[in-house]
């Protein structure tokens, strides 16, 4: 009788791995209308090469060849140093998820309002608005103590 074989199964991402044919191949857009160049300034088309947060994305997620890719790239660049694509789109902390808290642990409590962050009137300072709202009375005192 043989001994006992000691080698593991093969795991299920090996698995993959080594399967073939993922589904249909990505192709790239500008071999595909046989573009002679990468436009800068049709940022439509650059922006589909963007992502929402404004980075550029990889020749896997684009399906570019090596070639449009660096084209890609140096165009959304000198777009960008033009201003005709942002270098960074900003997110709203309220879209993201988890984070570190801001207001939303036990210890964070809730944020104060507007109206809480505005100055409040103490007795002083309407006493000094209802003075200068007065025809100069208010004037003859400040003389006088002075």
């Amino acid at each position: 009788m043989p001994p006992p074989s000691r080698k593991r199964p093969p795991s299920k991402a090996a698995d993959q791995r080594n399967r073939q044919g993922r589904g249909k191949p990505k192709v790239c857009v500008f071999c595909a209308d046989r573009a002679t160049w990468v436009d800068y300034k049709d940022t439509n088309v650059l922006r589909r090469f963007i992502s929402d947060r404004g980075k550029i994305r990889s020749r896997g997620n684009t399906g570019t060849c090596a070639q449009h890719q660096r084209e890609v790239a140096v165009a959304i660049k000198t777009a960008r140093e033009l201003a005709l694509l942002p270098y960074a789109v900003r997110t709203l902390a309220a879209d993201k998820p988890g984070g570190r808290g801001r207001g939303s642990g036990p210890r964070g409590g809730p944020r104060p309002s507007a109206d809480d962050a505005a100055p409040r009137a103490t007795e002083e300072t309407a006493r000094v608005s209802e003075d200068a709202a007065t025809d100069g009375a208010g004037v003859e005192d400040v003389v006088e103590t002075v």
